[in-house]
């Protein structure tokens, strides 16, 4: 059958799988740039598609986030997993026309990792490329936009070729400058807005939880506030180490409020309105209800202390009544504006509050929200306890996020915030989501957990269960700034290691004398060459790291490849082979995040 034969338009579907929400949005402007196209799209989280229809797809797009150090997003590791089956014939996709556009940053080594591997695996599959793969890096002047924006208008080019439309067709001018909101609002009344079901409450993936402790773990005069929260669920319920707890966080009333005046929507905040969707291949937030007002769905679903992007002022630019505005909002969203525009956004981390706020004579219609502001996503958290020890109970690590930058009003994390809020007693419905790490086939594998700062919440879930059970075959490298500030859940470890159930190792790199070199956790794993060495290579050790992905997991795979040459007496390329055959054979896993 030819490819535009049939009387249906054709199904150009659209999987994003991301982290932060960025994926979510270009996926989005994908189905936007295809408009002018005879085909209907349709926008997928790739953890919401179902992956038996996969074979029965003729057109297929992939955006596809770059997770921690190469990782794919968890939304995607079904899909990955299923791709990667070896029964699977090598044209199995061969009625397939697909293409990738992967979001990275080459200041990180494996740029684009799952975005490459994703094509790749593709190819050998059988599937025939639309164009070729876009590779986003955050690193450009013009962001993400600068790869995707001249990818776009080669996949629409090209896939007007594949179905003989006439004409060029250029990726952007497929709506008006002022494209058609995705949703509109129309009244409703109180009881409308009664009888309206929270759709959160229905979800099964989600749990009821009561807050049983949110205290304080860093010292009080300690820059960082790390908090120990404690939850305790309504009923039965299971995870394993490494899996993820998701909340939903709510923006703070004051901010909410101030917002709602400037934004000259003060008189109307609390009315109900129906939120009807006028663009299917237009995603929404998770949970929203079909009945709001406008206060809850700032309050809940759309993120008004987001930094806003590029593709924000290029809608708020048409909202302006005035000439000053409308000059400064289009040079923000020229290429030669693009070195101001991060100056004012990503460097200062302005909000989408504070700009709506200086742009005074911009009046946003309501229409518009769900197309200007990004959604509230939930917030992923490791858990940091073991069932087996803490019977319906999820304990969190989390470090409370706060710090100053040119502005004068201190910038905060919004989840963390939220959370910080919290007093015991509150209700909660959380999420548990299956994390990525694998537990070692016995309690007489060894195990080597490395997890820094709140890296330490899903090494404290592991290490829990396992001695729970009865292994002392554990080892713990715990990375802090001080000893006495921010040494977090040191007693328990301490006690662990004077009943032999675990070798505790411990790297503060602010106690030393001034001036003296800082010592890291890879450096202890360095010192401890001998007994790493044996426990990895002669008793088969699994190793797991987890916290920031900034120089230190590179640096803890860097210590054991110098393990291997110092110990093994391997060489410097045999070290690193040694090393990437361990995470081949799933003895080396990262849990890390940016």
């Amino acid at each position: 059958m030819s490819l535009s034969s049939s009387h249906q338009p054709p199904i150009l579907t659209i999987l994003y799988a991301t982290e932060t929400g960025n994926a979510q949005e270009y996926a989005d402007r994908v189905a936007r740039g295809c408009r002018r196209l005879p085909a209907q799209s349709r926008v997928f989280s790739m953890d919401k598609y179902p992956l038996e229809d996969l074979i029965h797809e003729h057109f297929i797009i992939f955006v596809v986030a770059t997770a921690g150090t190469g990782k794919e997003p968890r939304t995607m590791t079904p899909l990955w997993k299923m791709l990667l089956r070896s029964d699977l014939p090598a044209d199995f996709f061969e009625d397939h026309h697909y293409s990738v556009f992967g979001l990275g940053d080459t200041a990180y080594e494996k740029f684009c990792w799952p975005a490459k591997k994703l094509s790749r695996r593709l190819d050998s599959l059988g599937a025939t490329e639309i164009c070729p793969r876009g590779e986003g890096d955050s690193q450009h002047p013009l962001g993400t936009d600068g790869a995707f924006e001249p990818w776009l208008a080669n996949l629409t080019a090209s896939l007007a070729h594949i179905l003989n439309v006439p004409g060029e067709i250029q990726a952007g001018s497929s709506t008006d400058d002022v494209p058609t909101s995705r949703i509109t609002l129309r009244n409703a009344t109180a009881t409308d807005l009664d009888s309206a079901r929270d759709p959160l409450l229905e979800d099964t993936d989600y749990h009821t939880f009561e807050l049983l402790k949110n205290d304080r773990i860093t010292a009080q005069d300690w820059s960082q506030d790390v908090r120990h929260i404690e939850l305790r669920c309504e009923h039965d319920i299971s995870y394993e180490p490494g899996d993820i707890a998701s909340i939903h966080p709510e923006a703070p009333s004051d901010d909410v409020g101030s917002f709602l005046t400037t934004a000259g929507w003060a008189n109307i905040a609390d009315e109900p309105f129906h939120i009807v969707q006028l663009l299917k291949d237009q995603s929404l937030p998770d949970h929203l209800p079909p009945v709001s007002t406008l206060r809850t769905i700032f309050t809940r679903y759309l993120d008004i202390n987001a930094v806003p992007k590029r593709s924000f002022f290029r809608l708020f630019r048409n909202f302006t009544s005035d000439d000053r505005e409308k000059e400064k909002l289009d040079e923000f969203v020229s290429p030669e504006g693009a070195d101001d525009l991060y100056d004012y956004t990503q460097r200062v981390r302005r909000t989408i509050r504070e700009v709506v706020e200086e742009f005074r004579n911009t009046r946003i219609p309501k229409d518009y929200i769900f197309d200007l502001f990004p959604p509230l996503r939930p917030r992923e958290f490791s858990i940091a306890s073991s069932p087996k020890r803490h019977k319906n109970e999820v304990h969190l690590c989390v470090a409370i996020v706060q710090y100053r930058t040119k502005l004068k009003i201190p910038r905060r994390g919004v989840g963390t915030t939220f959370l910080a809020s919290l007093q015991p007693g509150t209700i909660l419905r959380i999420g548990i989501t299956k994390g990525l790490l694998e537990l070692p086939p016995d309690l007489h594998t060894p195990v080597i957990c490395v997890g820094p700062g709140t890296g330490i919440a899903p090494m404290r879930a592991l290490l829990e269960g396992r001695i729970h059970d009865g292994s002392i075959e554990n080892t713990l490298y715990f990375g802090c700034r001080s000893a006495a500030k921010d040494q977090h859940y040191h007693t328990e470890w301490m006690d662990g290691a004077a009943r032999g159930e675990l070798v505790y190792r411990v790297a503060c790199s602010r106690d030393g004398p001034e001036g003296v070199q800082r010592t890291y956790v890879q450096a202890l794993i360095e010192e401890d060459a001998n007994r790493v060495w044996r426990l990895v290579d002669e008793q088969r050790a699994w190793v797991y790291i987890s916290g920031s992905s900034n120089k230190m997991p590179a640096g803890v795979r860097k210590a054991i490849e110098n393990v291997a040459r110092v110990e093994g007496g391997l060489g410097e390329d045999e070290a690193k082979e040694y090393v990437a055959t361990m995470e081949k054979q799933g003895r080396l896993f990262e849990e890390c995040w940016s």
